[in-house]
């Protein structure tokens, strides 16, 4: 049997092959023994599901588990964003919860996500210490309650967290200036959870609405359900043709998030996310700090800087920004790989807050991205970001992780000035650039982060990273 590892978001596998039934259940002993050991038993779980390949049938054999273990749990009645999950945990003073997606990945793959009671995603500390109850399982020691036993014993509770989540959304956005606006949107929600969610969140709050793949469809289309700019040429083709606003689209769990503008093109989240944090520090007069990951742009650091805003720097996965919201340090959070949260809300990612705020935001200003992007660079000077995932065979990537450590003298012309390996590999040259490079905990890849002030500055910088990497 495949070693069952915790990964930056849950434990990931190809269906039939890794992620299996007999797999899924022994995590979820696992996390029952973890909720034991803790004395955390008595206040139940939340269990959540995307629109995979039977991810409802996993999210009962999920409840089947606990009940086994006395455990009881609220299952949802369809398929429950990411986000939403930990907005049950949190509205219900829940002992933790499982959300069974794979996230972005393509529909070969399901997964399973653990959230503790505080809502965000599970620490190392306590993903290691489930995967230490699993080693010590073997398969008879499952215990399963039949799901109509559970639910006849109340072991098992149906529930629909859409209202209520909708609800304390509408107390976080300005949906009256929404509602004035006039704005029309296309939204994406990528064959995924958002159905239900961001679309009908913006037409109640009075906005044109038009919705791209709002059906199950667990090959997501032949493609992966992921909001980065090579996913999303239908829905740029729509809002040039809808004559939109805006493009707004989430991943399969919506907790990631991907923005298209008025011309069709894509925005990178390194973008989104200073523009979002100069938009909250303005109009909220929030400045209390903001927390990125070490692979996120320092576009954030400069528009910190401009507002007398402290920069805290973690490790990436939203695992270590979350803890952030929780102790109310920062006016937002937020990673390059499309995640964001802010002051007030969850201590989890959320793809649909993302993208009703960009929504916000341009209704506010009157102003398109492009103008914004402009201003904001104006104001803080320019910066371009990149990221790209290289594949290397076993040898290479290890010949490659024996050669990080002992960084470069210098780097496309420029000399390093600074090491961090807070996470990965980050070299910081002389005129602010930077690359880092970090193997993906989730993909089979190699993942290098760029970073410069000019576009040609970041094509060299490219070039000396592909360089680099390739041993040349």
């Amino acid at each position: 049997m495949t070693e069952i590892k915790f990964g930056t978001s849950g434990w990931r596998g190809i269906i039939a092959e890794d992620f299996t039934f007999a797999n899924a259940r022994l995590v979820c002993q696992g996390i029952a023994d973890y909720l034991a050991g803790e004395q955390l038993t008595s206040r139940g779980v939340v269990i959540g599901y995307d629109t995979r390949f039977l991810s409802e049938n996993f999210a009962a054999a999920a409840a089947e588990v606990l009940a086994g273990n006395g455990i009881t749990s609220f299952l949802g009645v369809r398929d429950i964003p990411t986000p939403v999950v930990t907005f049950a945990i949190l509205q219900g003073q829940r002992d933790g919860g499982i959300t069974i997606t794979a996230s972005h990945n393509p529909g070969p793959y399901n997964g399973l996500k653990f959230s503790p009671h505080w809502g965000g995603p599970a620490p190392t500390t306590v993903t290691n210490a489930i995967e230490e109850k699993i080693r010590a399982l073997t398969p008879d020691q499952i215990r399963r309650l039949p799901l109509d036993k559970a639910r006849s014993s109340y072991l098992v509770n149906d529930i629909d967290p859409c209202e209520d989540y909708l609800q304390d959304l509408a107390t976080k956005i300005d949906v009256g200036l929404l509602n004035r606006s006039g704005m029309k949107v296309v939204v994406d929600p990528l064959y995924g959870t958002a159905v239900g969610y961001l679309d009908r969140f913006l037409q109640e709050a009075g906005l044109q609405v038009e919705v791209l793949h709002n059906w199950r469809d667990p090959y997501f289309g032949g493609g992966r359900p992921e909001p980065a700019g090579e996913f999303l040429v239908e829905l740029g083709e729509k809002v040039r043709a809808y004559n939109a606003h805006l493009g707004l689209a989430v991943d399969a769990d919506a907790d990631r998030f991907g923005i298209v503008d008025s011309r069709g093109q894509h925005y990178e989240a390194n973008l989104i996310l200073s523009l979002l944090l100069d938009y909250l520090a303005e109009t909220r007069g929030w400045k209390q700090g903001v927390t990125r990951s070490v692979a996120t742009t320092h576009l954030i650091d400069r528009v910190a800087a401009y507002h007398g805003m402290k920069v805290y720097e973690t490790k990436v996965g939203f695992k270590y920004l979350g803890e952030y919201i929780i102790k109310d340090l920062v006016t937002m959070v937020g990673e390059e790989s499309d995640g964001f949260s802010m002051r007030g809300h969850l201590p989890e990612k959320d793809g649909i807050l993302a993208c009703i705020l960009v929504a916000e935001m341009v209704a506010r200003t009157k102003k398109d991205l492009p103008q914004l992007r402009e201003e904001l660079f104006a104001k803080v000077g320019p910066v371009y970001s990149q990221r790209i995932n290289l594949s290397l065979s076993p040898d290479a990537k290890e010949k490659l992780l024996a050669r990080l450590p002992q960084p470069p003298g210098s780097l496309a012309g420029q000399k390093v000035v600074q090491h961090i390996t807070l996470d990965g590999h980050k070299y910081i040259l002389a005129d602010g650039s930077w690359l880092c490079l970090r193997p993906s905990g989730t993909e089979p890849v190699i993942r290098l982060y760029l970073e410069a002030h000019t576009p040609e500055g970041l094509e060299k910088l490219r070039q000396a990273g592909e360089d680099f990497v390739k041993g040349n």
